[in-house]
């Protein structure tokens, strides 16, 4: 049974905001992916939500100072939404808009996968499984050095099919590691299909559980149940399974396997673009 953990004290403006901050980043995705002739729409729109939330709710960062010590971490283990990454960085002021037009290009500070060469970003990712272990390095250096900062990894649920992602969740319990909250963007599809047709997944949170890590699930588009699950303390590693959809809010790429990695034609560029206006 999903357990819905919704924020009641948000406030309507803030929840105005975020709307239109997650509409805006959507709408830099579709133009990124279309001007780049490359990448991945639909699991970069599943995430639009989660990652406004955290860039502009949650966590504690400087633009100004992306190597500020006392800053919360964010690792995209699912490298290839790095169009959702790179528009919420723009917007924050880690770098100028007009970079996103870059994506893809030679020597452009947006590579198709996350890069250290972009402020604002962690590590290097895109090799998939691998996010989870580096956070949990993060999140015992925090400890070790006695910081107060908070690591958020964003894993893909095709992603969790990978027995690196288990081995580090069994380490993240063995440690305790009540600092890292890792954020499971559920939209049942990868670039082969279903998830649960090429592997099955469920039940994945028992799985979670039997693994030592707290678990809420939340509808992965709900402000209120992701500020909610985010907010809510553990004494444990926690996960949130956000049950998302793949390329959401443009209707002819909602729960479409092919727009896991296919550029919007010109002509689909505009018409999603219409109906996130």
């Amino acid at each position: 049974m999903s357990v819905l953990w919704i924020d009641m004290k948000v406030l309507e403006k803030d929840l105005k905001m975020l709307k239109a901050k997650a509409k805006e980043i959507r709408r830099h995705i579709i133009k990124m992916i279309a001007e780049a002739g490359s990448g991945h729409p639909g699991g970069s729109l599943s995430a639009s939500d989660i990652i406004t939330v955290l860039f502009f709710n949650k966590m504690k960062y400087d633009p100004k100072n992306p190597e500020w010590e006392n800053r919360d971490r964010f690792i995209l283990s699912k490298g290839h939404a790095a169009p959702a990454l790179y528009a919420a960085l723009a917007e924050a002021g880690f770098f100028s808009l007009d970079e996103l037009k870059n994506l893809r290009k030679i020597n452009s500070l947006l590579q198709g996968h996350p890069s250290k060469i972009t402020p604002g970003v962690e590590i290097c990712s895109g090799s998939l499984g691998q996010g989870l272990s580096v956070a949990n390095g993060m999140a015992l250096a925090a400890k070790v050095d006695k910081k107060g900062y908070h690591v958020y990894v964003l894993l893909g649920d095709g992603e969790v099919q990978e027995g690196q992602i288990w081995e580090a969740a069994m380490t993240a319990a063995h440690y305790r590691l009540d600092n890292i909250t890792a954020i499971l963007d559920r939209n049942r599809l990868q670039i082969d299909g279903g998830t649960e047709d090429v592997m099955s997944l469920e039940p994945l949170a028992d799985k979670w559980r039997a693994f030592g890590w707290n678990v809420i699930e939340v509808n992965g588009h709900s402000f209120e149940e992701l500020i909610g699950a985010m907010d809510k303390k553990s004494e444990k590693p926690k996960i949130i399974i956000a049950h998302t959809i793949k390329g959401k809010d443009v209707s002819f790429m909602e729960h479409v396997v092919d727009f896991h990695g296919k550029a919007p034609t010109a002509e689909e560029a505009e018409k999603a673009l219409e109906e996130l206006s």
